[in-house]
């Protein structure tokens, strides 16, 4: 995104909402959503634990002690009155990427998501049988009359969930099953028939209102009640993977020709894309996290229900700034495991009482929503079943699923030596292998990074991840992740030392992934200390270099050419630096706080020891 100039008070067609009174407000007693909303009004940075809200606004009470609206220097992004639509191409001093970093931009990505599949909710298909159903395929859902409920109470080491499902046989015979037990086991299960749908159906609705407190007829505003089961919101859309898989079958025995097309990529380009869109590598990821798997499967992770994970964490959070006590922490901790199920066998759910567990969890929702971006890919292939006409590979659907072109590498080209020559003198104490190197050009990406034109100063740099989250990276590029706060703050981190960015690859059996993107460094500010508090480079400045004690050799340095731009490559190993002896940093971290600054040119496929 371009960046663009503020525009003026004088030039604004609408006037902002003023904030509250200033001596209305008490900043140390509000929530941190109020605490955001507030800041937001007055075009202040939104981002931060609570502390630093609290401070920020106290701040800017102090010194305006008036009601008046944000002054002509400071962002204002609210309006009651509709405001006059902005060209795109206008500029500004900030990227709105920058105004929304917090953990509200995954949130809120996932409730649009969410509610942009509104509309397509006439399309949902019959929720699959409970396959702890005698003879489940004898059984059909009736209508959408499934649910999956879930309950967490620490205090009470309740971890359970229940399944209710309205059954119909081919001899118009209908049942209520139901399956209840601890998360992560089979459980219990009932069968009661019934003569009538009329009779089922309450039942059915019974046995809801029993568990939940909510009619079923109004689950689409449905109302957690403590010490009752929550209600799970699932991603049912049509065209599953076993529905297509059934339906491929199903024509196949009836003789027709499929007439699918042959794979278009190069081997090297398909092993990738089957390893990044991988069922069983996602499962992995998720069982590494303790999801309960069972109620939250693949290519059913309702992205209402992430976000409704977001906003328990930010009650916890909110909890933990105020000094709540351990009960009420477990109170919200059991209420965040409803949401999100867990499987923690017959162990009692920890309670999630430090910022190091809750920073994990943040982490662990980002990763989730990730996945879901990456299911929500593989839904995106076009269901091409008729008789008539070819079917796209589904390598291929995959691979244009991404807007992305990979183009494999061959080994005895030039842009490969180099490549591997930075692995070889970077990886040190790494034990890596390089299987392939693929150049990346991410749809749209190359005119956002052309903001930054006048920037000099580029590097190609490291950044490593989760294999589990490649697709969504090579279909929205790297993002300032919400709520990170690493030890150089919120930004996107790189490094010239494969070695460091190794370190947080989290791979697939023993193949990792990582980029190497070229970062638009401009003007750097050097520190030597940690500072998690930074959402920005200082004015004056473009980035942010965490000089570590050693950095790549700069004399063996070389240089590759991407649109006429010479990006410097270290090809060096690391050497001491004697005026950072004293760093804390061992390697250097180098981070940007705008995602436009940077733009993916390589994916290296590893094998790691």
């Amino acid at each position: 995104m371009p960046p663009r100039k503020r525009k003026q008070a004088a030039r604004q067609e609408t006037e902002p909402d003023p904030p509250a009174a200033a001596s209305a407000l008490d900043p140390a007693k509000m929530t941190v959503a109020a605490l955001r909303e507030e800041l937001d009004t007055r075009g202040l940075d939104t981002r931060g634990k609570k502390a630093e809200l609290v401070a920020r606004l106290q701040a800017e009470l102090a010194g305006s002690g008036s009601t008046q609206g944000p002054s002509p220097t400071k962002k204002s992004r609210k309006s009651k009155a509709k405001p006059k639509e902005e060209p795109v191409e206008e500029p500004m001093e900030e990227t709105k990427e920058d105004d929304e970093t917090d953990f509200s931009k995954a949130k809120k990505a996932l409730q649009m998501a969410d509610a942009g599949a509104g509309s397509k909710k006439k399309s949902i298909r019959a929720a699959n049988v409970d396959s702890h159903v005698p003879a489940s395929s004898t059984y059909t859902v009736v209508g959408d009359f499934d649910c999956m409920l879930n309950q967490t109470n620490i205090g009470h080491n309740n971890n359970k969930f229940y399944v209710i499902q309205l059954l119909e046989t081919g001899s118009s015979r209908y049942s209520v099953w139901t399956r209840w037990g601890r998360v992560g086991e089979s459980g219990q299960n009932a069968m009661k028939s019934f003569s009538s749908l009329d009779a089922a159906e309450k039942e059915f609705c019974k046995k809801f209102k029993d568990k939940t407190k909510n009619n079923w007829e109004e689950r689409d505003n449905f109302v957690a009640v403590k010490g009752k089961y929550t209600l799970l919101e699932m991603d049912d859309e049509e065209g599953g993977e076993e529905e297509i898989v059934g339906k491929l079958q199903a024509l196949d025995q009836e003789g027709v020709d499929l007439g699918m097309k042959p794979c278009s990529l190069d081997p090297p380009t398909q092993n990738l894309i089957k390893l990044i869109f991988d069922q069983d590598m996602f499962n992995s990821a998720m069982q590494s996290m303790e999801i309960d798997t069972k109620k939250m499967p693949l290519g059913k992770l309702g992205k209402a229900q992430i976000a409704k994970g977001f906003e328990a964490l930010e009650a916890i959070e909110d909890a933990l700034s105020s000094g709540a006590s351990r009960s009420r922490l477990a109170d919200l901790s059991s209420a965040f495991y409803t949401i999100i199920p867990h499987s923690f066998g017959r162990n009692v759910p920890p309670v999630i009482d430090n910022a190091e567990m809750l920073q994990k969890k943040f982490d662990m929702l980002l990763v989730l929503g990730d996945i879901e971006l990456a299911q929500g890919l593989e839904r995106e292939r076009e269901k091409k079943q008729q008789v008539a006409g070819e079917i796209p590979h589904p390598l291929d659907i995959n691979y244009e699923s991404l807007k992305a072109k990979l183009s494999h590498i061959k080994k005895e080209e030039d842009e490969y030596q180099v490549v591997h020559k930075y692995i070889k003198a970077t990886a040190t104490w790494r034990k890596v292998e390089l299987l392939d190197v693929f150049r990346v050009d991410r749809e749209g990406e190359g005119e956002r990074f052309s903001a930054h034109k006048e920037l000099d100063n580029r590097k190609l740099l490291w950044h490593g991840t989760n294999v589990a989250v490649v697709a969504a990276i090579l279909k929205s590029g790297l993002r300032i992740m919400p709520h990170s706060g690493g030890r150089v703050g919120r930004g996107i981190y790189f490094a010239s030392e494969c070695s460091k960015s190794a370190a947080y690859v989290r791979r697939a059996g023993n193949i990792g992934i990582m980029f190497l993107n070229e970062v638009a460094l401009g003007k750097e500010k050097h520190i030597t200390t940690d500072d998690s508090s930074l959402v920005k480079a200082p004015p004056g400045f473009d980035c942010i270099v965490a000089r570590g004690r050693t950095e790549p050799d700069p004399s063996k340095d070389s240089c590759l050419e991407f649109e006429e731009r010479k990006v410097v490559v270290p090809q060096g190993e690391p050497v001491p630096q004697p005026k950072f002896s004293q760093s804390s940093f061992s390697q250097s971290e180098y981070l940007v706080y705008r995602e436009s600054q940077n733009c993916i040119r390589y994916l290296l496929k590893m094998k790691m020891y």
